[in-house]
């Protein structure tokens, strides 16, 4: 008999937002839960072959956030890291869970480590793919995006460069060793949402917010230390905007986290998800027994 998880999609307001958002429903109730934190320029549409893949074993939860997938937004949002956080917060409130381990990928670590320095106790793990929290993370080309100002001539068309059709098709397949291997649906899906009306304007907001992000490395640095969470870290080496360095950076404050490095690019589950899948099933399952 095949097992094929039922996935769920639904919205929930929070704080006048119209929170869409996907879960599977696994075969037990007590199932443990994984709340997946997408990246730019995506939504919870990134973690549709991770659930079925996973969605009988254990409850996934993938919300869209502000400016992205599904989620409505009320004209006069402020998009900024911050809020971003607030939202996924009160999403988090509304479902009533309580513990879960938290997957980071991209813009997923600015919100999931706001979340988490929060709300400790709901952190029962950390997987890391391409979340950067360390300046050891940074390419030349993050740091250049980072410093751009929307008080500067020129920059905010920089910004408007990476919303185009080829500029999200290049973030899913530089670095990639068989893009084959990548479908084109991740990307087209993207661009849609990023060409409503209101996107573009809520993509720069955030864009020109992300300084915010690193000033807030030691604060998430600290939090890691102190706290320990098991951290599991999947990390495309060939990511051309969070290179390996930042992988490896997050062993000076976890060194018992286990680190998989894979050569691939930014948006590794779309190619790399065989390998990918297994360590995470191995690593939530762990965190469920007795310390």
């Amino acid at each position: 008999m095949v097992a094929v998880p039922r996935i769920a999609h639904r919205h929930v307001e929070v704080d006048g937002v119209r929170v869409f958002y996907r879960e599977s429903v696994p075969d037990r109730a007590d199932a443990p839960v994984l709340l997946l934190l997408h990246g730019f320029p995506s939504a919870s549409h990134q973690f549709r072959r991770l659930m079925d893949t996973l969605g009988t074993r254990y409850r996934l939860i993938a919300p869209d956030y502000p400016g992205f997938g599904h989620t409505v937004a009320p004209e006069g949002f402020t998009y900024s890291f911050d809020r971003l956080a607030d939202i996924i917060e009160g999403f988090v409130l509304r479902l009533g869970v309580e513990r879960f381990v938290m997957y980071v990928f991209d813009f997923g670590a600015p919100v999931g480590f706001r979340l988490a320095v929060r709300r400790p106790s709901w952190i029962a793990g950390l997987i890391v793919q391409n979340g950067n929290a360390y300046t050891e993370g940074l390419s030349e080309a993050a740091r250049s995006f980072i410093a751009l100002r929307p008080d500067v001539p020129g920059d905010a068309d920089v910004v408007r460069s990476l919303l185009t059709l080829d500029g999200t098709r290049g973030q899913y397949l530089t670095g990639v060793s068989d893009p084959a291997l990548v479908a084109p649906d991740g990307w087209t899906l993207d661009q849609h949402f990023l060409d409503l009306p209101g996107r573009q304007e809520a993509q720069l907001a955030l864009a020109f917010d992300y300084h915010s992000n690193v000033e807030r490395y030691p604060v998430w640095q600290e939090w890691l230390r102190a706290h320990t969470p098991p951290t599991l870290i999947v990390w495309g080496r060939h990511d051309p905007f969070f290179p390996e360095p930042g992988a490896h950076a997050y062993l000076r404050d976890l060194p018992s986290a286990e680190l998989h490095l894979l050569d691939t690019g930014h948006f590794a589950l779309e190619d790399r998800l065989p390998e990918i899948a297994p360590l995470i099933a191995k690593f939530v399952t762990a965190t469920q027994q007795p310390s």
